[in-house]
């Protein structure tokens, strides 16, 4: 995981406050930030077996001339942090740019296809789930508003994501020193099982691995703090079901906390 996080910008209040939440998970997390400034509406990525095509809306055209100097001023408030602006690598017999897709993380707004007076009503835009379903990277998803987070919240239901989103947290507890903990809903022995069959037992019997018994993941959300980073699975079964299920819509749209979504074809590097 020493690859840079990318960032897409949006040179508007909105957009401000979502480059401050990736800088400040990148300071945590010991990572180099990517900015791009896109001068096109749509734009592509290239991941093995799919080319995904991001459209975005006129927002983020918005006032070209002073898209750089915004975000530079946003980012003079932590010299430590190390950036660089990027371009596409080249446009495409379709007539679009395309980005590289060797990233740890991406962050994107819960829509990117939405203007800004939409995006914080609970809704995981459609180019947004494309992204995390086809990304070999993860997503990181902030709040409307740009909180710091000092503690991590892994959801494990026992799935394959889930166990991708379980290993992921511990990388990111090892970078940033910050409390884990690790929450579950069923029955603590199939989970144990689980946890064992995919050889995160031991790892996650060093943090603190909360069980509630029953099936109401909605009951237990109060508990998760709200300066928390939420980090899960997007596909699976048990109460983490899916990241287009009840259960995912019911996280984004009633936790403010910022989201990272592990997709299917997550690679980790190294």
């Amino acid at each position: 995981m020493n690859q840079p996080l990318l960032h897409i910008f949006r040179n508007t209040p909105f957009g401000r406050e979502t480059l401050l939440q990736s800088a400040y998970s990148c300071q945590k997390l010991k990572l180099s930030l990517d900015i791009f400034i896109p001068e096109d509406q749509k734009f592509l990525f290239y991941f093995s077996g799919d080319v995904v095509q991001i459209d975005l809306d006129k927002s983020y055209l918005f006032d070209p001339e002073t898209a750089k100097k915004h975000a530079e001023e946003t980012l003079s408030q932590d010299s430590r942090l190390e950036y660089q602006f990027i371009r596409h690598e080249s446009y495409t017999g379709t007539g679009l740019p395309d980005l590289p897709t060797d990233f740890s993380l991406m962050t994107c707004p819960r829509s990117i296809t939405d203007v800004s007076s939409r995006i914080g009503l609970g809704h995981i835009g459609p180019k947004v789930r494309k992204i995390v379903q086809q990304a070999t990277f993860p997503i990181l998803i902030p709040g409307t508003v740009f909180k710091p987070w000092q503690r991590i919240i892994v959801l494990y239901g026992g799935s394959k994501a889930a166990g991708k989103a379980l290993q992921l947290a511990f990388t990111f507890q090892l970078r940033s020193k910050l409390p884990l903990q690790i929450i579950s809903i069923g029955d603590h022995d199939t989970l144990e099982t689980m946890l064992k069959d995919q050889g995160l037992l031991d790892q996650v019997n060093q943090h603190d691995w909360k069980v509630y018994s029953g099936s109401s993941l909605q009951k237990h959300l109060y508990e998760i703090p709200h300066d928390a980073l939420v980090v899960l699975g997007a596909y699976g079964h048990g109460p983490i079901k899916a990241l287009f299920g009840s259960s995912m819509e019911l996280i984004q749209s009633q936790l403010p906390n910022p989201l990272l979504v592990v997709g299917p074809k997550y690679q980790p590097h190294g």
